[in-house]
């Protein structure tokens, strides 16, 4: 196994020339990291120097695939999608209204302007807002 490491190590451009007074470690302290992170990938049944195994590859591009599934976005009927759409016009127009100079400051006149407009509307009778559909 240290043969192995060594061998990678030479490649990689590592001295792997070991300590005098400890055999088990190396001269230099990058060499000696590396070293126990070898042996930390053997012991977690990963193989060393980044190469994967078919199995992992597979289970990888599995988690890609689900990790895909989960980004995409939910699909949304005509209704949400006008209210959302409604929404963003709203909060465009706001700060379309602002002169964007100050910040902070107009993000927050914006946020409390709509709160205002949706308080009010809250407060109009919900007879007034939707038309009567019995009667149409």
């Amino acid at each position: 196994m240290r043969s192995a490491f060594e061998a990678w190590a030479q490649r990689d451009g590592h001295i792997v020339r070991r300590r005098e007074d400890k055999p088990d470690e190396y001269l230099v302290f990058e060499t000696q990291r590396r070293w126990v992170i070898w042996q930390a990938a053997l012991e977690h049944g990963k193989t060393p120097g980044g190469r994967k195994t078919a199995a992992q590859k597979e289970a990888a591009a599995a988690e890609k695939r689900a990790a895909e599934v989960l980004q995409r976005p939910p699909e949304i009927n005509s209704d949400e999608a006008a209210v959302r759409n409604q929404v963003l016009n709203e909060v465009l127009d706001a700060f379309s209204t602002l002169g964007g100079e100050r910040g902070m400051d107009d993000i927050l006149k914006v946020v409390q302007g709509l709160k205002k407009k949706q308080q009010e509307q809250a407060e109009t009778p919900v007879a007034a807002k939707t038309p009567d559909r019995h009667n149409a």
